[in-house]
């Protein structure tokens, strides 16, 4: 653990040592650490803390820090933690759980262990590691932030108790670029862009997680979905398409329905029991077993963006980040094991090409999710997955792929490769997934003719570039703030005559670019040119053709280039070419 972990660690411990000294009744749950920070469960009875409660919290623990507190460890028994945290219930259950499996119970006193000062010295249950000393804390790097509510355990079988979150770095510039960044983020906000840019709507009459595309979302969207085939199309790949619902017997066979349990949509039609689909892979399961294939004809490849649907919880939707409906760029290969390392190469050199074209492939790296030690999570036997781990990581070794190998990541039916990326201001996203199966054949007991005349069972290697198109394309207005490169803006020139008198020339520009497929808005309103331009701006177009008396007269153009200072003067060829290619090669 990175020594900023084993802070965060602390500060979760310190946070907890201020709660008990001002909330004596307060009952302790859990504080792990998180992304840029920690957060702690706490019970506090009928007391909720506000806002003014948090900041003499935090001036509490930075008073902590500057006592020079230790930490130390301890393996104490299962009866001696019950007597240690006899007042704590939510402690005592973790204790009867850890006993329970056997495994090892240790405390971290962190204060003056000598001292009988309560204030001073605070236990908790905890396998740590933690700093040596709050010497190692910078008094000015961390941040209580909020506070939320959490079920116990994540069960809503179980009691809510409060959440205390708080972010943490190794000195105050850290914190001070943090702070800026998610001011920045709240600016980018894809749900605050959408609505400025009608780009999406959510209807509380459609339901939570059910986005509506504008016709400019829409634009995107399509937009992105047509390149994605474009890198595809020449790659092998076929398209097909698949229907919303299912009998439940395919998920039934294919384990899905176990997997999802409640996540599942239910649907009934007469005295038959329908499912709407959470995946896609059954179906494209049951085209491969439709076909008899020779070894001649691998690898088969399939391409859908699909929309499948789960039942994610209200508290959990986001906007377009977080949905119900969810259109999946899929795609399945059925493959032999030889061709895997071939395959992934080629997905790779895709996945590449698409995020240099979005502008994200800076620091990106790939995160090999593996089994964790719960086998009982995961679909199939120990030979199958060992082969299926030791495929991708040796086609990551083989693309040069900057990966680090994660235990209990994988899907439940396989191992995979989950590409991390950062968007405009550092934040990271998991977006493409390269998985490799040997479960599904298996289930559906899927075959093709090898050199022998033998049935032999395929390899699936499930892939998505973009992941869900949802969820990329809140990512996308965020990462372009919606200023969004030519190729895909909704409106790409906006063509403002400055007078009645300039119509017929600027329809005639309008008229020739559209005819060129390339989006206008031509703007004949009896508004001034200034509040023409100023929605031109709002509305981010990337280009603004402004016709008057002397571009009319010297057939030219004047156009208002997003984000320069001035104008430039065009003659129309030329504009046309410029913004041909820049839609041609996604600029």
């Amino acid at each position: 653990m990175e020594n900023i972990e084993k802070i965060r660690h602390s500060l979760a411990h310190l946070l907890a040592m201020a709660v008990k000294n001002k909330y004596s009744d307060a009952k302790l749950g859990i504080g792990p650490t998180i992304d840029n920070g920690f957060y702690y469960d706490f019970d506090f009875g009928t007391v909720t803390p506000d806002e003014a409660s948090l900041l003499e919290l935090e001036k509490d623990m930075k008073a902590l820090v500057s006592q020079n507190i230790t930490f130390s460890r301890e393996e104490i028994s299962a009866e001696q933690a019950r007597e240690l945290f006899a007042s704590e219930p939510y402690k005592l259950e973790l204790i009867e759980e850890l006993a329970e499996k056997g495994e090892k119970i240790s405390i971290y006193r962190s204060g003056d262990p000598s001292s009988n000062d309560s204030r001073v010295t605070f236990t908790d249950l905890c396998a740590g590691p933690h700093i040596e000393n709050t010497k190692e804390i910078a008094r000015d790097a961390f941040h209580i932030t909020h506070i939320a509510g959490a079920y116990w355990k994540g069960s809503e079988k179980n009691k809510m108790l409060t959440r205390i979150y708080a972010v943490a770095f190794a000195n105050k510039k850290d914190l001070d670029d943090y702070i800026e960044q998610q001011e920045e983020a709240k600016k980018r906000d894809h749900r605050k862009i959408g609505k400025e840019l009608k780009l999406f709507t959510l209807s509380e009459l459609v339901g939570a997680g059910l986005p509506l595309l504008q016709p400019n979302g829409m634009i995107i969207r399509k937009a992105i979905e047509d390149y994605l085939w474009e890198l595809h199309k020449n790659k092998g790949y076929d398209r097909v398409w698949t229907p919303h619902i299912t009998k439940k017997n395919l998920y039934e066979t294919s384990g899905h329905a176990a997997k999802f349990g409640e996540e599942l949509f239910r649907v009934k039609g007469g005295d038959e029991e329908f499912y709407m689909k959470p995946m896609n892979c059954p179906h494209h399961m049951q085209i491969f077993s439709d076909n008899q294939f020779s070894y001649r004809q691998m690898p088969v490849r399939y391409f859908e963006p699909a929309t499948v649907y789960r039942y994610e919880k209200a508290g959990q939707l986001a906007g377009l980040t977080r949905v119900r409906a969810i259109t999946q760029d899929d795609g399945h290969l059925f493959c032999r094991v030889s061709q895997i390392n071939e395959e992934v190469s080629t997905i790779v050199e895709i996945i590449k090409k698409f995020y240099t074209t979005m502008n994200m492939m800076e620091d990106y790296w790939v995160r090999l999710s593996v089994r964790g030690e719960d086998k009982s999570l995961y679909l199939g036997g120990d030979e199958v997955w060992d082969k299926a781990e030791q495929a991708l990581e040796q086609a990551a070794k083989e693309n040069n792929l900057n990966y680090k190998r994660t235990e209990g990541e994988a899907a439940f039916y396989g191992p995979k490769l989950d590409f991390m990326f950062k968007d405009a201001i550092g934040r990271q996203w998991q977006l493409a997934t390269i998985q490799c199966d040997f479960n599904l054949p298996e289930r559906f007991d899927l075959s093709f003719t090898n050199e022998k005349g033998e049935q032999e069972r395929p390899v699936v290697i499930h892939r998505a570039i973009s992941g869900s198109l949802e969820r990329f394309m809140g990512v996308v207005i965020e990462h372009y703030a919606g200023n969004f490169p030519v190729w895909m803006s909704p409106i790409q020139v906006k063509i403002i005559p400055v007078r009645k008198n300039h119509n017929d020339y600027a329809k005639k520009i309008s008229d020739e670019l559209k005819a060129l497929d390339i989006r206008v808005e031509f703007d004949d309103s009896d508004e001034g040119m200034g509040k023409k331009i100023r929605d031109g701006k709002v509305n981010k177009v990337p280009y603004m053709i402004v016709i008057g008396d002397k571009e009319k007269e010297e057939q030219n153009i004047t156009v208002e280039i997003r984000g320069a200072e001035k104008g430039a003067k065009f003659n129309l060829p030329d504009f046309i070419t410029k913004i041909s290619g820049e839609i041609k090669e996604r600029k």
